[in-house]
C-alpha cells in the first residue's frame, strides 16, 4: 500500500468513527415535552408519603360548607390538564396522585369555566396543571422541600387553599397551535421569576401573565404574590380542609 493509500485509508476510517460516535449521542428533547424545575427532596417521598397518610389535618372548629367537589374536565373539553403530580415531570421527580384528574369546589369551577371562556374570545385557553390537593400531598411537599425554599409550598399546619378545593395551578395555551405559552418562569419554579409581580420577563411574557391574571380576577380569583399560576377563590374560606382522595371523591 503506497503512502497516499495509507493515508486515504486511514482518513476514511477516522470519518466512520466520527459519525458512529455522533450517532451516539442522547436524542434532543422533544419541542412538546414540559420543561420541568426539581429540587433534592430533603428526604425520601416514599417515607414521607407513609407518614403523611398516617396523620390527619389540622383540627378546625368553624362551621363550614358542605364540600362540592366537581371534576373539571367534564365542564369543557377545551380546558387542557397537565397534571404534572400524576407524573414524574415535577419538582420531586416523584409521582403523588394515582391519576390526571382536577376538581374544585363548585362555584369555583364554574368561575374558572367562565374565565376560560374569556380567555378564548382572546384566542387562548385555560391550561390547569392542579386543582384540589388532599392535604396530606402538602404535608408531602413542605417535609420534602428545603426550608430556603418553603415561601412556595404550603404550610400544613394551617392547610392549602388547595385542600379547600379553591386553588388553581393553571397557565394558558394558544388555541391556534395547542401548546402553552411561554410565561416568566415554567411551573413550580422556586425562583423570583415565579413571583406575580417579577418584571424582567420578555414584553410577550409579561403580556401573557397579566392577560390570565385579569381573566382570573374577573372571574374573583386572587393571584398568589410567589406564584404566576396559583390562584384562589374568593370563598376559600367557607370550606373546610379535605384530605380525601380522587378516588373517594363523589360526582
Amino acid at each position: 500500500m503506497t503512502p497516499r493509500l495509507r493515508w486515504f485509508v486511514t482518513w476514511f476510517a477516522s470519518l466512520a468513527v466520527l459519525g458512529a460516535c455522533r450517532g451516539a449521542e442522547p436524542a434532543p428533547q422533544q419541542p412538546d415535552q414540559p420543561a420541568v424545575f426539581r429540587i433534592t427532596p430533603v428526604r425520601a417521598v416514599d417515607a414521607l408519603r407513609l407518614e403523611a397518610l398516617a396523620l390527619k389535618p389540622p383540627v378546625e372548629t368553624t362551621t363550614f360548607l358542605p364540600a362540592d367537589l366537581v371534576e373539571i374536565a367534564p365542564l369543557d373539553s377545551a380546558v387542557h390538564l397537565d397534571i404534572r403530580y400524576a407524573t414524574t415531570n415535577n419538582f420531586l421527580s416523584t409521582k403523588v396522585y394515582d391519576a390526571p384528574r382536577a376538581f374544585l369546589q363548585r362555584p369555583a369551577a364554574e368561575a374558572l369555566i367562565r374565565a376560560h371562556h374569556m380567555l378564548m374570545k382572546q384566542g387562548y385557553g385555560v391550561l390547569l396543571h392542579d386543582g384540589y390537593r388532599p392535604w396530606y400531598v402538602t404535608k408531602i411537599f413542605w417535609d420534602a422541600t428545603p426550608p430556603d425554599k418553603h415561601e412556595f409550598v404550603a404550610n400544613p399546619a394551617e392547610g392549602s387553599k388547595h385542600n379547600r378545593g379553591c386553588a388553581m395551578d393553571m397557565s394558558i395555551y394558544d388555541l391556534r397551535t395547542g401548546k402553552p405559552v411561554e410565561m416568566p418562569s415554567v411551573y413550580d419554579e422556586m425562583t423570583s421569576r415565579a413571583y406575580s409581580n417579577y418584571a424582567a420577563g420578555t414584553a410577550e411574557q409579561n403580556r401573557l401573565r397579566g392577560l390570565l391574571r385579569s381573566a382570573m380576577e374577573a372571574e374573583g380569583f386572587v393571584v398568589n404574590p410567589t406564584e404566576w399560576w396559583h390562584f384562589d377563590y374568593k370563598d376559600w374560606k367557607r370550606y373546610a380542609i379535605g384530605n380525601v382522595t380522587f378516588d373517594k371523591i363523589r360526582q
